[in-house]
C-alpha cells in the first residue's frame, strides 16, 4: 500500500488522521514542522503528502514550493485558511487538492484515494509512452516520422527538428486528440518536474509549430490544460 507523509502540528488531529489512514491500509509517517517535512520527504519519497499550511519553523506554502522544485509527489493541503484567494495560491504554487478545516475523515480519505488513483494512472501512462515502439513509422497527413532514424518529413521536404521537438511531435502523433498537460510532457519526455512559471514546453511548441508550417496549426493549445494534436478529419 501507499506511504503517506502527514505534516500537521496539531497533535490530536494528527493522531486521528494517522489512525484513519492506517485503518485504510496506508503506511503513515508524521512530522509536526516544515523543516522536518522537507527532510523526511527527501528520505522517505512518499506516495502522497498531506500538508498543513500553518506550521512552525517553515510554513506549509514554503514547504510546498520547495518540494515542487524537487518532486511531483501528489500534495493535499489541509488548512483553516478557507478564503478563495488562499485556495488559489495553494493550487497555483503546486498543491494537487485543498481541504479546509474542519473536515470529515470520510472526505479526507476519499480525497486521498482519488489523488493516489490519479498518480497511479499517470505512472501507468508514463510507462506506456516511454515503452512505445521506437521502430514505427508515424503519419499525419503529409507529415511522416521514422522514429528510430529520427527523421521527419513533410511531403518530400526534410524537417530539422531538435531532440525535444522530435520527441514532442512523436508523442502527439501517436495520440491524436489526447490532451497533454505541461507537467506531464516534462515528466514523460525529459524526466523533469514542472515548476511554477515553467515555459519550456510552450517555447518548444512555438518552435515546432513554425517548423511544421501549415501542419503546425494542428497542434492546439487547450487553455489552462496543455496541448493536443487535432484528429485528422
Amino acid at each position: 500500500m501507499a506511504t503517506i507523509l502527514l505534516v500537521e502540528d496539531a497533535v490530536d488531529l494528527a493522531i486521528v488522521i494517522a489512525r484513519e489512514l492506517r485503518n485504510e491500509g496506508y503506511t503513515v509517517e508524521h512530522v509536526a514542522d516544515g523543516l522536518s517535512a522537507i527532510e523526511v520527504h527527501a528520505r522517505l519519497c512518499p506516495d502522497l503528502l498531506i500538508l498543513d499550511w500553518m506550521l512552525p519553523k517553515l510554513d506549509g506554502l514554503d514547504v510546498l514550493r520547495h518540494i515542487r522544485q524537487q518532486s511531483p509527489t501528489p500534495i493535499l493541503m489541509v488548512t483553516a485558511r478557507g478564503e478563495e484567494t488562499d485556495r488559489v495560491v495553494g493550487l497555483e504554487v503546486g498543491a494537487d487538492d485543498y481541504l479546509t478545516k474542519p473536515f470529515s475523515m470520510r472526505e479526507l480519505i476519499a480525497r486521498v484515494h482519488a489523488l493516489l488513483r490519479r498518480a497511479d494512472l499517470i505512472r501507468k501512462m508514463l510507462m506506456t509512452d516511454r515503452a512505445a515502439n521506437t521502430n514505427e513509422i508515424v503519419r499525419y497527413g503529409s507529415l511522416v516520422l521514422i522514429v528510430a532514424a529520427h527523421q521527419a518529413t513533410i511531403g518530400e521536404a526534410p524537417l530539422d527538428l531538435s531532440r525535444s521537438e522530435f520527441a514532442l511531435l512523436a508523442l502527439l502523433l501517436r495520440n491524436p486528440g489526447r490532451v497533454f498537460s505541461r507537467s506531464y510532457l516534462l515528466e514523460t519526455l525529459w524526466n523533469e518536474s514542472s515548476t511554477g512559471g515553467d515555459r519550456s514546453i510552450d517555447n518548444i511548441v512555438l518552435r515546432l509549430r513554425k517548423k511544421l508550417g501549415e501542419v503546425g496549426d494542428a497542434v492546439e493549445t487547450i487553455w489552462g490544460v496543455g496541448y493536443r494534436l487535432r484528429q485528422e478529419s
